[in-house]
């Protein structure tokens, strides 16, 4: 079992006690690997006790995604389809799911099987400690990642570098979605305005400026089996900098106005 280690980026944790998990799983076109992920989440999850809903939203799949989740929540009480039938993007499926979830705290995660179910028990037990928000690395100590595609880590790199470097953090895997929130940072973090992948680094870093309570373990990833990435890296760099930007105006000039509990 992975061990958590003194983060040094820690704030002080909440304590409000969590009643149930909810999984949003963004799906477009991920009929080879959806049914997998979704299976070895529901065993996982049931065998540990912990009370959840797997919210899988399909985001316009052309394949046979959407049947293969009909036939899940058939096997699976937990399991909740939904279709995005509003403009397609991964931050708009995510927020759908978002939308609709009735857990008190949430964690996104991926339709590829990319990220260890393992993780998503330590993310539930962190959140349970009292924090408002859990964070994964795979660049820590402890984290790892399995071939990952070389040109994919530069950029990765480089981009995480530059988040970490203009807001002072102390984390270097912001734009990975996998993490997990209690529901009052997500209700305390709208409206969200980023459609694409780019919603991965708007959600932690709106977080972390409104003054929520985080922490970071170390989280294994490893690439996708089967489908295509969605991700289109020459389509998305101006689309994060804006968020990052956006984000960053909020942080010096606000004046406090959105953050956590007023004030």
């Amino acid at each position: 079992m992975k061990m958590r280690p003194t983060a040094p980026t820690l704030l002080a944790p909440s304590v409000a006690p969590l009643r149930l998990l909810s999984l949003v799983i963004p799906a477009r076109d991920e009929e080879g690997c959806v049914a997998s992920t979704v299976e070895r989440l529901a065993h996982e999850l049931t065998a540990r006790a912990i009370p959840h809903e797997i919210i899988v939203v399909d985001d316009g799949s052309t394949d046979r995604t959407w049947p293969i989740l009909q036939d899940l929540q058939a096997r699976f009480p937990a399991v909740r389809p939904l279709q995005n039938t509003g403009q397609h993007g991964f931050g708009r499926a995510v927020v759908h799911g978002l939308d609709a979830m009735n857990g008190d705290a949430v964690i996104v995660t991926m339709a590829d099987d990319s990220d260890d179910i393992h993780d998503v028990v330590l993310y539930w037990e962190t959140l349970n400690e009292g924090y408002d928000c859990v964070f994964g690395s795979r660049f820590m100590r402890g984290g790892s990642t399995i071939d990952y595609p070389a040109l994919k880590l530069v950029l990765n790199r480089l981009a995480n570098l530059f988040i970490a470097s203009l807001f002072r953090l102390q984390f270097n895997d912001t734009t990975n979605a996998f993490k997990a929130y209690r529901r009052t940072v997500i209700e305390g973090c709208r409206p969200f305005i980023a459609p694409h992948f780019n919603l991965t680094i708007e959600l932690p870093l709106k977080a972390i400026v409104r003054g929520y309570s985080w922490t970071v373990v170390p989280i294994t990833w490893r690439n996708r089996r089967t489908g295509v990435a969605k991700l289109k890296i020459r389509e998305m760099g101006s689309r994060y900098f804006f968020i990052c930007m956006y984000v960053w105006l909020e942080k010096y000039f606000s004046r406090g106005d959105y953050r956590k509990n007023g004030g």
